[in-house]
């Protein structure tokens, strides 16, 4: 396994491999891995010659009241994992190769960005496509795999790529949990052993929510106020959103039918969590 930090020496292998028409699977990520970032990488490595993982904390995608500079980061494990899961080749830039001090170019994709965590971290989106969009030309990969934990961004993620007709395949994957049913998350180190139990309320939520829909509920008023009253039972949380969308467009609906994403944020203690689930409504 390699690991880079110069667009020159990243860009030489990218071509060498293109050139012996090897296929490469790209895993982005902003590092402190866990194993819903390992999943992704087993994934890439199955289905491609060649697996690359980005490492890089984006700065453009942090709000001025975020946690850039306190976001975990740990290269030597990181390194550790990915080599254990099949990882050929790390890019881990620094921000001044990325942005330098004339940089100017972003990228905007419109509408689903506006609601859900567009709505609540303002310019988000705008950091997370620029980014994205400049891996993806760095990479030069045939498939990029994304955790599905992050539904708004894949959903950004594939507009951007359908939009722009870019050559690359999108790979949403499952969202990896605890045992304990916490969806796995960087942030999650965050969290002290008092909240890291009322943590468990997002997840308790949704799986309540699936059970309710199985059962027959079509109502998405009463789905939603059903998880706000279990999210707000646990002293612990601050909600910023409870959403119950369309899955593909995003938009709110009244009834359940088709595809349907409940996605939710929720503050525990100082610790901004995100959580969802797709459900299949007939």
């Amino acid at each position: 396994m390699i690991i880079l930090q110069t667009l020159k020496e990243t860009k030489e292998i990218i071509r060498k491999i293109k050139k012996e028409g090897k296929s490469i699977g790209f895993v982005p990520t902003m590092g402190y891995l866990h194993q819903g970032h390992v999943s992704l990488i087993h994934q890439a490595r199955q289905e491609n010659d060649f697996v690359v993982v980005s490492i890089f904390v984006n700065p453009t995608q942090f709000g001025p009241n975020e946690d850039f500079e306190k976001y975990p980061r740990d290269l030597d494990r990181d390194a550790m994992l990915c080599k254990e899961a099949g990882t050929d080749l790390i890019f881990h830039p620094e921000a001044s190769l990325i942005y330098p001090d004339n940089y100017m170019t972003y990228v905007d994709v419109n509408q689903i960005t506006e609601k859900l965590c567009g709505a609540s971290r303002p310019g988000h989106f705008r950091g997370v496509t620029t980014i994205v969009n400049k891996l993806f030309n760095i990479v030069e990969a045939d498939r990029a795999y994304f955790g599905q934990k992050d539904a708004q961004q894949v959903a950004v993620i594939q507009k951007m790529v359908e939009d722009l007709n870019m050559n690359i395949e999108i790979i949403p994957c499952p969202i990896v949990r605890e045992a304990d049913g916490l969806a796995m998350s960087s942030r999650n180190v965050y969290l002290n052993q008092e909240e890291r139990k009322a943590a468990l309320v997002l997840s308790r939520s949704l799986f309540n929510a699936r059970n309710a829909v199985s059962s027959g509920l079509k109502d998405a008023a009463a789905l939603k106020a059903e998880i706000i009253s279990t999210i707000a039972s646990e002293p612990l949380t601050n909600i910023d959103y409870v959403e119950v969308v369309d899955a593909r467009t995003l938009r709110d609906i009244e009834k359940l039918q088709g595809e349907i994403l409940i996605a939710l944020a929720v503050k525990i203690g100082k610790t901004r969590l995100i959580d969802n689930i797709r459900l299949e409504v007939r």
